[in-house]
């Protein structure tokens, strides 16, 4: 009788397990995993050059921004643990304007992203931080997009 009880609780164990593992759990900030996936794209489009284009100071200042604004979401310990190369592929082929609206769509995108309402006080600072660099990096590539 014991083996019968034990066999039948081992029964409905398993596939509660079995769920649990599978369950999609996206943790406290999820949007901000989001957002560094973004980030991350359109740093990509900024940074890739044609053989004949060259960076600007404006590009620097705005890759700058999205790092810094990459550097609050990961010392907030959001990380995702990738590396700032760890992006979708980018269109190789789209000219520097395309590129710009392309980052601009992205940089949209992770403000979106950030700007979800924060639940935990102690966290509004960084929030903030963050907000006030994406869009940084968007005036700076908005303007950068203005001349193409």
């Amino acid at each position: 009788m014991k083996t019968l009880i034990r066999l039948t609780l081992l029964s409905l164990l398993i596939p509660t397990c079995i769920g649990m593992a599978f369950a999609d759990k996206p943790g406290h900030h999820p949007y901000y995993l989001h957002a560094l996936s973004d980030l991350r794209h359109a740093r990509a489009h900024l940074e890739f050059l044609a053989a004949n284009e060259r960076r600007d100071g404006e590009e620097e200042h705005a890759i700058r921004k999205i790092d810094e604004a990459i550097n609050e979401i990961t010392r907030a310990a959001i990380d995702d643990g990738k590396n700032l190369n760890d992006h979708p592929a980018i269109d190789v082929h789209l000219k520097r304007g395309g590129r710009y609206r392309k980052a601009l769509e992205l940089l949209d995108s992770a403000h979106r992203d950030v700007t979800r309402e924060e639940d935990d006080p102690r966290a509004r600072g960084l929030q903030g931080r963050i907000i006030a660099d994406v869009d940084e990096a968007h005036r700076i590539v908005e303007y950068l997009a203005g001349r193409y």
